[in-house]
């Protein structure tokens, strides 16, 4: 039964292949013939419009072909170049940052080098800004030598606050444009003094300044550093710059003036500071306190023996009254 299957199929593969080439030496002799080479050629000339017209399009779309290949390229390389362009910006960027904190860096550096108190350089780690509030924390505390009551200053010399609160790793300090803040400044050009306090916006005010002192607009205003009967020191070594004058509000009636000042330091913004650890403001201890002179008492280190108190002023007596008639 397979024998005979196997020859049925031979026999079809031999006649198809019989009749395939048949057709193939039918078509050869039938294109030699003359006529049928003329036909050929005549519809080649007809049909040739229409190839022109075929091979165009093929030529148009090929090119489109192309141009969009060329177009999805393009979009890539576009994509890739944006890609780049942001990661050289963001570079750029952060150079430029690491640049300006060099330049503070070096600019501190230098101020701490010509500086003549002892100081410890420190970086803000965080600030606090309320309405009346204006404090920022740095990154070292009495670890370091930091102690309550230090002097801040930035760049140039600017004071910036003064240490209010203080731990092993940080210290708090309160600027001077908080609302609680007091500084005693003097005017560089008359040295007339004033008190310097915070207000709300940034601007000091440096009030209590005495009428007839001319204040000129741009004049620089440092801290006196003024030193009291008693071994008293103010809070704040003596020359720190605090700010400029920017205006001056004067009242024909009052016997004082006040001025507003733009601080010196940036105070929303700055980054890195040096606290003064050698310097001691306020009251001396018990121990190093001044006594009044004739009396016995210990004598500071660097402070005078004794002082004079000042003489209390005497009451003015009133007039008799006059009894009446």
């Amino acid at each position: 039964m397979t024998t005979i299957l196997a020859n049925r199929q031979a026999r079809r593969r031999g006649i198809v292949f019989t009749i395939l080439l048949a057709i193939t030496l039918l078509m050869m002799a039938f294109s030699a013939n003359p006529y049928v080479q003329e036909m050929q050629r005549g519809l080649s000339f007809a049909l040739r419009p229409f190839q022109g017209a075929i091979a165009s399009v093929a030529d148009g779309v090929a090119g489109v072909v192309a141009s969009i290949t060329e177009i999805d390229q393009l979009r890539i390389e576009n994509a890739a170049l944006r890609d780049e362009n942001e990661r050289l910006a963001n570079e750029n960027a952060r150079l430029g940052a690491v640049r300006v904190e060099n330049d503070q860096l070096t600019a501190l550096l230098q101020l701490q080098g010509g500086f003549d108190h002892e100081t410890v350089a420190t970086r803000v780690i965080g600030r606090e800004s309320l309405e009346s509030r204006r404090l920022v924390i740095l990154d070292k505390g009495t670890d370091d030598g930091i102690a309550e009551g230090d002097a801040v200053v930035v760049q140039g010399g600017a004071l910036v606050g003064r240490v209010t609160d203080v731990g092993p790793s940080f210290a708090k300090v309160t600027l001077i444009s908080d609302s609680s803040s007091t500084v005693v400044g003097q005017l560089l050009g008359s040295g007339a003094t004033g008190e310097v306090v915070g207000q709300a916006g940034g601007v000091l005010v440096m009030r209590n300044v005495d009428s007839s002192v001319p204040i000129g607009l741009d004049e620089e205003v440092f801290t006196a550093g003024i030193e009291l009967a008693g071994g008293i020191r103010s809070p704040y070594p003596k020359g720190l710059l605090v700010g400029t004058v920017v205006d001056v509000q004067r009242d024909a009636n009052d016997v004082v003036q006040t001025a507003f000042l733009a601080p010196a330091g940036n105070l929303d913004s700055f980054e890195l500071a040096l606290v003064i650890t050698d310097y001691e403001g306020g009251l001396p201890p018990v121990d190093q306190q001044p006594v009044p002179c004739g009396t016995e008492g210990t004598i500071p280190e660097g402070e005078v023996p004794c002082y004079t108190p000042s003489p209390k002023p005497s009451p003015t007596p009133r007039p008799s009254a006059t009894p009446r008639p």
